[in-house]
């Protein structure tokens, strides 16, 4: 794609760099072919090649973003769906990101939108303002459905709401600043850190606790740093980068300060969309001196839990569960991480009958806070997603992204899991309490066949 930028413009390395992905792009269509939003709305604008010329034009003309070209560019999910469809190697990812914080820096918007973004922004980053919030949700939730037909941020607080759980779990048992050390200490096979993060220790910690439960049995110790949080993600998706750097360089220094102290071998994460944004935190960071050189090393280690699991020996499963599972390969797990293998060899070895998904490529729907902002958008990918997982006649659904988990959990009878769950129990953890509820677990293992 042909470029007209100024000297000027392109001495700002952000602009030099969405420069640079523009000048790949050769106008080929293949990314509309897996693009969920075009899929469902057939508008060329809500392709990512539409969206290109959108950004182009937009960043070009050095002009304010149009309420155009807002509509389109908020309607991408950043499934990154088109990034492992594009034969050019055009990076649509750190793209996008330009594009929404130039949004976010010149575009005003409706009152009601602004309020709701700032709202995610307050609450979903901090567990503790997120735990009060769904404490409140739960008297606000038998208005949802209301709000839902009233449209605008109405609507958006409707989603909120039917996402929410009837009952937030109890807070994890996990510290900050605590290390838990392998079974034996005389077969140590490595030390890594475990990101708390932000939403998933409220809405579901029982994911954590499986994951150091799984790693301290294979022999490997297991800190929470002391100071870490949110990795950005949220915040970085609505544009407003100050925010996610800020949240990015707190990581790098907790995790720094873990790495020149006991050393780690990796950095842990457990939620699939954090793990695309830190394993890109060496990109964030790049032109920041005091943070680069820390954010490379970081992004490094940067590792999926599934990615880390894969190289140890877990030894053989003491339960043979007999269960069919439909895996369900999160947007930022096989198109932001390009993982797709492990996570299923995990589950086949560990005696579970893994089933693909058909269009296993297309979003759910979830995609941060896209549930909320865009949530007609969200509701028909959801259902699109739980037909598909449905067809495969699965007694439970596995994926790795707390998001994901959420949204198709809103939409099925089926249990909905997080992979680690599913290992921790299969080689001697505890019982899920979902394959409790459903029947699936213990007791039916205790019935003569």
């Amino acid at each position: 794609m042909q470029t007209s930028f100024s000297i000027h413009q392109l001495a700002d390395p952000h602009m030099a760099e969405s420069e640079k992905i523009l000048r790949k792009c050769v106008h080929c269509g293949f990314c509309t072919a897996t693009c969920p939003t075009f899929a469902l709305l057939g508008d060329e604008l809500d392709s990512p090649r539409g969206r290109i010329y959108l950004i182009k034009e937009m960043l070009e003309n050095d002009r304010p973003a149009d309420a155009r070209t807002v509509r389109h560019i908020d309607r991408c999910l950043s499934c990154l769906s088109c990034m492992t469809t594009c034969p050019s190697g055009v990076h649509y990812m750190h793209l996008v990101d330009h594009a929404r914080a130039h949004i976010e820096k010149t575009y005003r918007r409706p009152l009601g939108n602004r309020m709701v973004r700032s709202l995610l922004a307050f609450v979903l980053p901090h567990p503790g303002r997120f735990r009060l919030s769904l404490a409140a949700a739960f008297y606000a939730r038998p208005f949802a459905g209301l709000l839902r037909t009233m449209g605008g941020p109405f609507k958006s607080l409707g989603a909120m709401l039917s996402l929410a759980p009837l009952k937030a779990p109890s807070p994890s048992s996990l510290k900050q600043g605590s290390a838990y050390p392998a079974a034996s200490a005389a077969a140590r096979k490595g030390r890594v850190a475990l990101l708390t993060g932000c939403a998933q220790p409220v809405l579901a910690p029982e994911i954590n606790e499986a994951t150091v439960r799984l790693l301290n049995r294979a022999g490997v110790e297991v800190v929470l740093p002391k100071g870490e949080g949110c990795c950005g993600a949220l915040v970085h998706h609505m544009g407003r980068e100050d925010q996610a750097l800020t949240d990015a360089r707190r990581n790098v220094d907790a995790w720094t300060r873990e790495i020149e102290g006991g050393g780690l071998d990796a950095i842990l994460i457990t939620a699939s969309g954090c793990g695309t944004t830190i394993k890109d935190y060496g990109f964030m960071l790049k032109d920041d001196p005091a943070y680069a050189e820390k954010a490379a090393k970081v992004s490094a280690l940067a590792k999926d839990v599934t990615e880390y699991l894969a190289g140890l020996d877990l030894g053989a499963p003491v339960r043979a569960t007999g269960l069919t599972v439909a895996y369900h390969s999160a947007c930022s797990m096989q198109h932001g991480q390009k993982i797709t293998r492990q996570p299923k060899t995990l589950l086949t070895a560990a005696g579970f009958a893994v089933r693909d998904v058909p269009e296993g490529h297309l979003c759910c729907g979830s995609a941060g806070t896209y549930n909320i902002l865009q949530p007609d958008i969200a509701r028909r990918l959801r259902d699109r997603k739980v037909a598909n997982i449905e067809k495969t006649s699965p007694d439970l659904v596995a994926t790795g992204n707390v998001g994901c988990i959420t949204q198709i959990g809103s939409g099925t009878q089926l249990p909905v899991m997080h992979t680690v769950l599913l290992l921790d129990w299969a080689y001697g953890g505890p019982e899920p309490a979902l394959l409790a509820e459903a029947g699936l677990g213990e007791a039916r293992l205790a019935v003569p066949a």
